[in-house]
């Protein structure tokens, strides 16, 4: 596997990532509104109907998509360039196999 390959691997691992934490942080804060929603809705509603809440819920969830893949998209390549092209933290990590595979 040639280097360009496993440097789209990689950036598309990381936009993975980077969605499922866009997903975790989507749902924690949906179900901490929501429960204030269902606990006193004219409370917490601010004025808004439960079918405009679902049209926030559609919106948010496109925003919190398009930013976890733009995250991981910009943290791939960054990590990528740190790791990998400039070798930043290449004794870390060759530690870290020696501690976990033993040798000298």
């Amino acid at each position: 596997m040639n280097n360009q390959t496993k440097r789209k691997i990689y950036i598309a691992l990381f936009i993975f990532l980077g969605f499922l934490l866009g997903l975790l942080i989507h749902g924690f804060l949906e179900i901490w509104y929501i429960k204030g929603l269902i606990s006193n809705f004219p409370k917490y509603s601010l004025g808004f109907s439960w079918a405009d809440w679902f049209t926030i819920h559609k919106i948010f969830s496109g925003f919190t998509f398009i930013g976890g893949v733009l995250f991981g998209y910009f943290q791939g390549r960054f990590w990528w360039r740190t790791v990998y092209e400039q070798k930043r933290f290449g004794s870390f990590f060759t530690k870290f196999k020696k501690f976990l595979y033993g040798g000298g």
